[in-house]
C-alpha cells in the first residue's frame, strides 16, 4: 500500500484555501452581503411553481426584474426548496467550488499540469478576482456556463455530442450563442448544428412549460436591455458601457453600434486565424470570450471570469509579465474607485476615463496581441502547451490534427 506523504507545500496550499474561504464568509456575514441575483433566480423559479408572470415582477431594494430566458426560469425551480439563508450558503459554496473545476478545466484547456498543491493555490488567490469575487457576492451563475462552455470546447472534435452543454448555456442566457458562430466560422460544422439544436431545444422546452413567457420573452423582453440596467455606469465594462462613459451621453447610439459590428467582425476573424491558421485553439476560444464581452450591450464586471482561462493560457506560454497586467487589471478593482454614485459616471473627466474601463481597454489590447499571436504562425517559441486542435485545410474541408500536445 503506498502512502502519499503531506509536505509543507501542501499544507501551506490548504491553510492558503481555508483562510482565503474563511475570510470571504466572514464578509459575507459582516457585510450582510444580500446576494440580489440569488434572490431573483428564486423569485424566477417560485413564479413557474405558482405559475405567475415571469417577467412581472421585481425584487429586492434595487427592484430587479426576471432577465434570463424562461428556461433559466424552469431550471431555477430547485432554489424555492431551501430558505433562503440555506440557499444563499450553497451559492457560495457552490460558486466556490465552481471555481475549482473552472481552474481545473483552464489548466486543460491551457495543457498544464495539473496538481493538487496548485489548484488549491489557485483557487485560493482566484477568489479575489474581481470578476470571481463578485459573482460570489452577487451569487451569480457566471462560473457555471464558463464551466459548461469551455468543458465542452476543450474536448476532442469527434467528441460525442460536442456541442450540446454549449447550446445548454446559450439557453440559460443568450451570450454564450456566439461560440455557436465561432465554431461554424472556424470550420466544425457537427459541433455548430448540435450547439444550435441543443439551444433550440431550450427555446421550445421553455415554450413547452411556459408558453405565454416565451412569447413575450422572444418578441419583446429580449429586445429590452434597459431592463437589465442602466449601460452606462461603471459596472457595465461593455463597450457600450465605455463609450457612453467617454461621450458623456447614455446613449451612444451609432457610434456604439459601427464599434461593436466592427469588433465582432474582427474578433471572429482573429479566431478563425487561430484555429485554423495556426492551430491555436486557446486563442480562438479566448478571442471569442473576449469578443462577445465587448460587443453585449451590458458586460457587468462579474461577468470576465473569462480571465481565469485567460490567466491559465498566458503562464502555459510562460508569458509572465502579461499574465501580471491581467492579474492587476482584474485584481485592482480601479472602476469602483472612480466617481459613481447617482449619474457621476457620465461625468468622468478625460483622466478617470481609463480607470473607469479597465477590462474593455484591456481586453481590445488582448485582441491585438491575439492578432499577432496567432499570425505568429505555429508556436516559434516551442511552447509544449498548446492543446492538439482540428486544423481545417484551407479549401478542401477536411480537418487533421494539428498542435504540440
Amino acid at each position: 500500500m503506498t502512502y502519499r506523504t503531506v509536505t509543507p507545500r501542501s499544507l501551506a496550499a490548504v491553510g492558503a484555501l481555508a483562510l482565503s474561504l474563511a475570510a470571504l464568509a466572514t464578509l459575507c456575514v459582516a457585510r450582510r452581503i444580500p446576494m440580489a441575483d440569488t434572490l431573483v433566480y428564486r423569485a424566477e423559479g417560485a413564479a413557474v411553481v405558482d405559475g405567475t408572470d415571469l417577467y412581472g415582477f421585481t425584487v429586492t431594494e434595487w427592484q430587479l426584474p426576471a432577465t434570463y430566458p424562461p428556461f433559466a426560469a424552469i431550471l431555477f425551480v430547485p432554489t424555492t426548496w431551501l430558505p433562503i439563508d440555506a440557499l444563499k450558503v450553497v451559492f457560495v459554496i457552490g460558486n466556490a467550488a465552481l471555481l475549482a473545476l473552472l481552474v481545473r478545466l483552464s489548466w486543460r484547456f491551457a495543457g498544464m499540469p495539473a496538481g493538487p498543491v496548485p489548484l488549491l493555490a489557485a483557487v485560493a488567490v482566484g477568489l479575489w478576482l474581481e470578476p470571481v469575487f463578485q459573482t460570489v457576492l452577487f451569487g451569480q451563475i457566471n462560473l457555471v456556463l464558463a464551466c459548461l462552455v469551455l468543458w465542452d470546447l476543450s474536448r476532442p472534435e469527434h467528441a460525442l455530442g460536442k456541442g450540446f452543454a454549449l447550446g445548454v448555456a446559450a439557453g440559460i442566457k443568450l451570450t454564450p450563442a456566439v461560440f455557436i458562430v465561432y465554431l461554424l466560422v472556424t470550420g466544425r460544422v457537427r459541433s455548430g448544428l448540435i450547439a444550435l439544436a441543443s439551444f433550440t431545444g431550450t427555446v421550445l422546452l421553455g415554450a413547452l412549460v411556459l408558453p405565454e413567457a416565451s412569447g413575450e420573452f422572444w418578441t419583446t423582453r429580449v429586445f429590452e436591455t434597459g431592463r437589465v440596467g442602466k449601460a452606462w455606469i461603471v459596472d457595465n465594462q461593455s463597450l457600450q458601457g465605455m463609450l457612453g462613459r467617454l461621450l458623456h451621453t447614455p446613449e451612444p447610439g451609432a457610434v456604439w453600434a459601427v464599434a461593436a459590428g466592427l469588433t465582432a467582425v474582427a474578433g471572429l476573424w482573429i479566431a478563425r486565424r487561430a484555429v485554423i491558421g495556426a492551430g491555436l485553439e486557446t486563442w480562438g476560444v479566448l478571442v471569442t470570450a473576449l469578443t462577445a464581452l465587448l460587443v453585449s450591450p451590458i458586460s457587468w464586471s462579474h461577468h470576465w471570469v473569462w480571465c481565469v482561462p485567460l490567466l491559465a493560457v498566458l503562464i502555459a506560454e510562460r508569458r509572465f509579465r502579461t499574465a501580471a497586467a491581467v492579474g492587476v487589471v482584474w485584481t485592482a478593482r480601479s472602476f469602483w474607485l472612480v466617481p459613481h454614485d447617482g449619474d457621476l459616471d457620465l461625468r468622468l473627466p478625460w483622466w478617470q476615463q481609463v480607470p473607469s474601463s479597465p477590462y474593455p481597454l484591456f481586453a481590445l489590447g488582448l485582441l491585438a496581441f491575439a492578432a499577432w499571436r496567432t499570425g505568429a504562425g505555429a508556436d516559434k517559441e516551442g511552447s509544449s502547451f498548446v492543446l492538439p486542435v482540428q486544423r481545417a485545410e484551407a479549401g478542401s474541408g477536411v480537418s487533421t490534427t494539428a498542435g504540440t500536445g
